[in-house]
């Protein structure tokens, strides 16, 4: 280091220091000293903010994190006050709707299908504001099920709208106000039943365009509503059922929709039925359900009845015993009938006519007694229409009381006497005259009956001309009444038809009205009881079905099914007695019977119109309870939905099942067949 004039010279550390020529250099800094009074070179590093710097750039970022939160907060409160806002006018719109369906006036209904279109329209405007939230855990299936719902809602007004144009020209015969007068809106009497008919029958045409237009809309209805989780939301929410209203809506959508379906074929061959192209010939078959038999009733009597241009006219009638003694029993009968009916079973043990409707199956059971009636020269119709007392009983009361001349007085008020209908006593009285009937055991012939218990022939004539003749001479204040009479006998499975023609027999199959057993990919369920010499103790018997279904980890299903049987009226010795009868369950074939209860005779289990079928013996007391138990495994294993399908033994009316899986409890009555679909 060296002074020069006093100041500082320029120091050079590397000459200082010993140079290494082994081992890695190390970088040591350059200090330069400056003179005296030279300003020093500072060399400021830019990678990294000043603190204070660093401080406001994270402010500014946060602020427009926080002004874009409060943008988003409001917009969606905004939203969803909107949607509230729709929502509450739309409900109130709905609620109108429903009010003016109900007060059955047409133009009310049109304008209240129109406002509540816009009112949807509105919502779903609205609604849009707040489909990003579907993305979210928690809220997004809440919001999915609003747009399910809002989708089902759009599709059923217009499906509204369009059957509303449909059934305007038949507003009168539906008893409909409000609606485009009619060519038939001045007749009145019997020719304005018979026109209405021939009216609706040459317009059918027309309707089928509409009913492929409805089918549509109601698929999609259907197919929205299916996607709602029930489930997810409360049973009770401020006092109001929830849950159980949603369910109700989805079985309402899917029962509609499959009825707009296979609606269709029958209306194309309703033509053929009402003998529009060509006369039809039927016989009605008449099985009293107070004697329930397999597909309904036993067989009492029978009538034939022609059908012209939608014209009927009763041809004959008589009792089902007369045609049964021209007949040789050539087939055996089952065991059971052979067992307890016992009678002519006694002395032969092939099968009655009286007694072929064995299987539950009405088209099979109908294919039997068709090929036996055709050896006696009874072969000339088209097809079998059966029909039990409950079809009587609700024509009566849309109709009225009517008088039978030379039997008197018939209609469905209660008569003290039995408890029952008195239409339904009065055929009683007339066919089952207390007394032993025997048969002559070389022909088969009845050689012994009670005095006039054969006024079972001599009653059904007169009685049916008497109901078609007071039906037709309706006026048209009371033909709604006498529509849904016969609609609900129809639906309800006291009505059943077989026809010898394929295609019609499939529409009628299709729609219900073959009382067919279906083949189903799911579980399944139907009871089958056949009185097996109980008298009439079916007007009293009643059954109450609970089915517990346990689901395994693994999708293995254990079923308890218990069947409990009640009479609760005294013994009579006339209508009401002991109740000998043969029970079959039937279930998805390859089921596994694991055990059951309550029955004094049963056999293993068997298969029959493909299904496996658990079957036995018990008698029913009068005032009495029994109760039959059956535990089985189903033959498959379920996961995320478990389907089930329970067709009602037709005859029978309206009988409380319950349906327990885990918690969840479903209770109704059995008026159709219907079908459960359950989320596990």
């Amino acid at each position: 280091m060296q002074d020069t004039a006093g100041g500082l010279t320029k120091i050079n550390l590397d000459n200082e220091l010993p140079k290494q020529t082994e081992e890695p250099s190390i970088l040591v800094p350059k200090i330069e000293v400056l003179q005296e009074n030279a300003s020093p070179t500072v060399q400021v590093d830019n990678t990294q903010d000043h603190p204070r710097v660093k401080s406001g750039k994270t402010k500014k970022v946060w602020s427009i994190i926080m002004v874009l939160l409060l943008v988003f907060l409001v917009y969606n409160l905004v939203a969803c006050f909107l949607v509230y806002q729709k929502g509450v006018k739309l409900a109130s719109s709905l609620n109108q709707l429903s009010k003016d369906a109900q007060s059955k006036d047409l133009a009310k209904l049109k304008t209240s299908l129109e406002q509540a279109n816009v009112k949807l329209n509105d919502f779903r405007v609205a609604y849009k504001l707040i489909s990003w939230a579907k993305i979210l855990p928690f809220a997004g299936p809440y919001v999915k099920d609003g747009d399910h719902a809002a989708t089902a809602a759009k599709a059923g007004i217009e499906a509204g709208q369009i059957v509303v144009t449909t059934i305007e020209p038949y507003s009168d015969l539906l008893g409909l106000q409000g609606g485009a007068s009619s060519v038939l809106g001045a007749k009145t009497g019997e020719q304005t039943t018979r026109d209405r008919i021939d009216f609706i029958v040459k317009t059918i045409p027309d309707l089928l365009p509409n009913i492929d237009n409805i089918s549509a809309k109601a698929k999609i209805v259907s197919d929205e509503i299916s996607q709602i989780d029930a489930d997810r939301y409360p049973e009770v929410y401020k006092g109001k059922k929830i849950r159980s209203k949603i369910k109700a809506v989805q079985d309402l959508a899917i029962e509609a929709s499959s009825f707009i379906v296979n609606g269709k074929p029958m209306l194309e061959n309703a033509p053929y039925l009402l003998g529009m192209d060509s006369p039809r010939t039927y016989m009605i078959l008449f099985q009293n359900d107070k004697e329930l038999r397999p597909t309904g009733g036993f067989m009492t009597a029978y009538a034939v009845m022609k059908v012209d241009k939608a014209k009927f006219e009763p041809v004959s009638s008589n009792d089902i015993y007369n045609l049964d003694a021209q007949y040789k029993p050539s087939i055996r009968a089952p065991e059971p009938i052979i067992k307890y009916i016992k009678g002519p079973y006694i002395l032969s043990q092939n099968l009655r006519l009286r007694d072929m409707n064995w299987s539950p199956d009405f088209s099979v059971s109908m294919q039997t007694f068709t090929n036996a009636i055709s050896k006696l020269g009874v072969g000339s119709i088209d097809g079998i229409v059966a029909v039990d007392t409950q079809l009587l009983t609700n024509l009566l009361d849309a109709i009225g009381p009517i008088g039978v001349p030379g039997f008197g007085n018939f209609s469905s008020e209660t008569d003290p006497e039995c408890n029952c209908p008195q239409v339904i006593h009065e055929l009683e009285s007339f066919a089952d005259i207390e007394g032993p009937i025997i048969w002559d055991p070389l022909t088969g012939k009845i050689i012994l009956r009670p005095p006039n218990s054969d006024n079972r022939k001599k009653i059904i004539g007169p009685l049916m001309n008497s109901i078609l003749a007071n039906a037709f001479g309706q006026p048209k204040e009371k033909l709604p009444a006498l529509f849904e009479a016969g609609f609900k006998s129809l639906i309800e499975k006291h009505v059943l038809f077989y026809m010898f023609d394929q295609k019609v027999e499939a529409a009628i199959s299709d729609f219900g009205l073959g009382g067919t057993i279906k083949d189903y990919e799911g579980d399944y369920l139907h009871i089958n009881d056949a009185n097996l010499g109980g008298r009439k103790s079916n007007l009293y018997a009643t059954e109450d079905v609970t089915q517990e279904i346990k689901i395994g980890s693994d999708g293995t299903v254990t079923k308890i099914l218990t069947i409990t049987y009640k009479n609760p009226a005294k013994h009579d010795g006339w209508l009401n007695s002991v109740l000998p009868t043969w029970v079959r369950v039937y279930v998805p074939k390859g089921s596994t019977l694991i055990t059951s209860e309550g029955l004094d005779a049963k056999t293993d289990p068997y298969e029959d119109l493909g299904k496996t079928v658990f079957a036995g013996f018990f008698q029913l007391r009068p005032e009495g309870v029994s109760k039959v138990t059956f535990e089985y495994k189903l033959p498959f294993k379920v996961s995320k939905n478990y389907k089930l399908l329970i067709q009602k033994q037709p005859g029978t009316d309206g009988f409380l099942y319950s349906i327990k899986i885990g918690k969840r409890v479903e209770e109704f009555f059995l008026k159709t067949d219907k079908e459960l679909k359950i989320g596990i």
